[in-house]
């Protein structure tokens, strides 16, 4: 099923080519509705290009466009903008389509893929803290949108789960563990005994050296310090899927950078052997002499004591991920101050050889009111289940005084699905690289571009159901004569023209915006035209409308995480 998009770029490619004019035609959604759906600015291309009038190439090419069969006749904008206007009966079939198709008219990718995405990375020993929500979310988003494209998704959590900090945290064990609080609650234990260790390192060198000490019997597999270290991600892994569960978030593989240690010498001595990476003074580096930006900051792959370090890790785990699991694209999704990391790391694969697309997909900081890094009172980290809890806690009371008569059980199952929704949305409905302040007031808000917002225009269309009482039927053609009904039609046809966007950019406020967007439409529509006291054809077409409306939201949340419950 072909969108009104690709069907006018097609015609528009034809119509150049008719015209002798080699260019290609791109067909982009209409800025300003009053000039029409769609325009092609490749007549102004053109015109650049060859030095003649953008308005009379713009006439030539309408000359050769064939597209009355979707649009009233093409006009001229502007300094030579190409207008289209989709036509009512074009409108109505397509939304007729659409009802008809478990897709929604979204097209599977031309060219499909195998991607690795990694993205979470939560460290052990350490609490999941409110900015884990960024890359968590945008990367679950990427991989259910990807995946319904038809590309191959692995989703890799990519777990901190080695380094010097557990040199700390198993002399703590040892040495300052409180049995009882770790059995209450084992992150904020693990967190106290490391926070102690280090305390008592920076003001004791020989508890700093017994530290040393137990980092290097760990690394040398004592048997000892490897129990302590497996109890310790043991009892972080399931602090995660905890909060996994309730985000909604599953993952195929979880690697942490200890599953890598293994590989770690061979990449050096590869690296090495290849000429690639050189010793300097002491230590193995990798240098880019030939990229300006890159010249003065080597990558460091062992350190002077034959040490490893992140970077050795991470170009192992480029390794695994191509070789092994024959990934021919590979997304991580983590915060911006990483990029130079990753330039790095990227660049010494391609010296490799490596001809599999690599992306850096970097994202911004959660601020709290101040407009600094969201922080406790203490200055600590607010931690991610701390912040889960109170958006349920907040969205339940948002329930019970809108609905006080539903039972318990259905309050705080709506609760949840809002609560979590609305953090999601928070979240996603901004750039990637925006910084934005977290308000419970602005993302519980039923005003506005927010989860509950399209939450509760799902829910207004599925109570049109209910009142109606009546078992619906699809109506095999649509009558669309108000202009409110049009507008509807429009934005549900733009469905399947937006999610294939997201991944250009790995930006899904595009999606956001558009269910923004189509609510707002829906909404209008409801207003302006009676459903279920309406006059057959118009009430079957308007229920129809209503119909692919709702599907539309609940797929596009569900793209971001994001369920619907059926009342509120």
């Amino acid at each position: 099923m072909e969108t009104f998009q690709s069907l006018l770029a097609r015609e528009l490619s034809r119509a150049l080519a008719a015209a002798g004019l080699l260019a290609a035609g791109d067909v982009v959604p209409a800025t300003d509705a009053r000039f029409g759906d769609y325009q092609t600015n490749a007549a102004l291309i053109l015109a650049k290009q060859r030095g003649e009038n953008p308005r009379q190439l713009a006439q030539q090419i309408i000359d050769q466009l064939d597209v009355a069969e979707w649009s009233a006749p093409p006009t001229i904008a502007g300094a030579g903008f190409i207008n289209f206007t989709i036509l009512p009966k074009a409108l109505a079939a397509k939304a007729a389509e659409l009802l008809q198709d478990d897709r929604l008219g979204v097209p599977l990718a031309e060219r499909r893929h195998k991607i690795v995405i990694d993205f979470g990375s939560p460290n052990v020993a350490k609490p999941m803290h409110v900015g884990h929500i960024r890359s968590t979310v945008l990367g679950d988003a990427l991989a259910r949108i990807a995946t319904f494209l038809g590309h191959e998704v692995i989703r890799d959590n990519h777990i901190g789960d080695w380094g010097t900090q557990f040199g700390m945290v198993i002399y703590g064990w040892k040495n300052l563990l409180d049995r009882a609080a770790l059995a209450r609650d084992p992150i904020a234990e693990l967190v106290r005994i490391y926070k102690a260790a280090n305390a008592l390192g920076a003001a004791d060198p020989a508890v700093r050296e017994a530290c040393r000490e137990e980092l290097v019997r760990l690394q040398a597999g004592d048997a000892e310090n490897l129990r302590i270290w497996n109890e310790c991600v043991a009892l972080s892994l399931k602090e995660f899927e905890a909060a996994y569960e309730i985000l909604g978030i599953h993952y195929d593989i979880q690697r942490g950078e200890s599953f890598y240690n293994d590989r770690l010498p061979a990449i050096v001595e590869r690296l090495c052997a290849s000429g690639l990476a050189e010793r300097s003074e002491g230590a193995i580096c990798v240098f880019f002499r030939d990229i300006p930006e890159l010249a003065d900051k080597p990558c460091l792959i062992q350190k002077r004591d034959g040490g490893f370090n992140y970077a050795t890790t991470d170009i192992a785990t480029v390794d695994y991920r191509v070789r092994d699991l024959g990934a021919d694209t590979v997304w991580i999704v983590t915060g911006a101050p990483q990029q130079l990391h990753f330039r790095q790391i990227f660049e010494i694969a391609r010296r490799e050889g490596y001809t599999a697309d690599c992306r850096h997909i970097t994202h911004g900081s959660i601020l709290g009111e101040d407009r600094k890094l969201m922080k406790t009172r203490s200055g600590e980290n607010v931690a991610l289940r701390d912040v889960l809890d109170e958006a349920v806690v907040r969205a339940k009371k948002i329930v019970e005084e809108k609905n006080p008569d539903l039972a318990e059980a259905e309050k705080n199952a709506i609760a949840q699905t809002i609560g979590i929704g609305a953090v999601k949305y928070a979240d996603l409905a901004q750039y990637r690289m925006t910084d934005y302040i977290f308000s419970w007031e602005r993302m519980l808000s039923f005003q506005g571009n927010t989860a509950p917002y399209l939450q509760n225009a799902y829910v207004r269309i599925r109570s049109i159901f209910r009142k109606a009482g009546e078992r619906f039927s699809l109506p095999n053609e649509l009558i669309l004569t108000e202009p409110a009904e049009l507008n509807l039609a429009r934005r549900l046809a733009q469905f399947a023209e937006t999610v294939p966007q997201v991944l250009h950019d790995f930006r899904p406020n595009i999606l956001a915006n558009y269910l923004f967007e189509l609510a707002n439409a829906f909404h209008s529509f409801y207003e302006a035209c009676p459903v279920l006291k309406a006059d057959e054809p118009a009430r079957a077409t308007r229920l129809a409308l209503c119909e692919l409306t709702a599907r539309i939201l609940q797929r596009g949340l569900d793209f971001l995480g994001i369920g619907v419950p059926e009342k509120m």
